[in-house]
């Protein structure tokens, strides 16, 4: 049966913010908490979190979710393609019907994930972005046909961008008129801001 898989990224060390941004309070959960049932509640019938710095702390926050799995990534350090090859790697060669990739410090609500899985699918595009006010943003949508492109991406050729460069035809910036699609939770600063954007 066709399948719609996120991957979420939550090995960093999340310096800049001086906490593990994973276990920050959004919404009434913490932040990893809140990112897996967006997905699950926004029509992403399975979620694999990518771990990797203080994962002994993060895995009580998936254990007992149905449709979560958590993988490994022991490379973490090297930078964010070895955690998005991780994930891939834990699909154990299925290929999903549509790819999901975000970060566990880009929240967003099961609307905006909705109304991207709707776009992507009635458009048929390889690739979806969602934009606010002309910039892209996160989560981006990847048809499972280009499972094989994404299991090859390099951080020397700056990840997936390679791959959305390769198919720029087929690819569908769409307006979703959400600023959450922005948002990347680097700094408190950055963190602070978004809470009170989120109500």
């Amino acid at each position: 049966m066709p399948e719609t898989v996120a991957i979420l990224l939550a090995a960093g060390e999340s310096r800049r913010m001086g906490e593990l941004k994973a276990l920050l309070p959004w919404q009434g959960q913490t932040l990893i908490s809140h990112q897996v049932s967006a997905l699950i509640d926004g029509g992403v019938d399975r979620v694999v979190v990518v771990l990797g710095h203080r994962y002994e702390e993060l895995r009580p926050e998936l254990d007992g979710k149905s449709h979560v799995e958590w993988t490994l990534n022991p490379d973490y350090l090297h930078g964010k393609t070895t955690s998005i090859k991780a994930g891939l790697t834990a699909l154990g060669g299925r290929a999903p019907e549509l790819l999901l990739l975000l970060n566990v410090d880009q929240p967003r609500s099961t609307e905006t994930v909705k109304d991207l899985l709707q776009q992507h699918r009635s458009n048929g595009s390889l690739i979806t972005i969602p934009t606010f006010e002309g910039k892209g943003g996160h989560p981006v949508a990847f048809d499972g046909a280009l499972l094989g492109e994404l299991e090859g991406i390099r951080e020397e050729t700056q990840g997936i961008r390679e791959v959305v460069r390769r198919h720029k035809e087929g690819t569908l910036r769409v307006e979703l008129g959400a600023e959450e699609v922005l948002w990347d939770l680097n700094t408190p600063e950055q963190y602070r801001a978004a809470l009170e954007r989120s109500g």
